[in-house]
């Protein structure tokens, strides 16, 4: 059941950040987006790693 709602988190997420970065007309801030992404990435890769979390 968590992995459902994170999965639909994450979905949403990047439903969001897709419709803001094709309704700006603004630069997109892509130094924040990787280091959200990878972030995010490593917390996963931790937590398959040592198993807490």
């Amino acid at each position: 059941m968590l992995k459902l709602v994170v999965i639909a988190l994450f979905v949403v997420v990047i439903w969001v950040l897709l419709l803001k970065l094709f309704n700006s007309k603004r630069p997109v801030d892509w130094n924040g987006i990787a280091f959200a992404i990878g972030f995010i990435a490593l917390a996963f890769y931790l937590r398959h790693l040592t198993g807490m979390g």
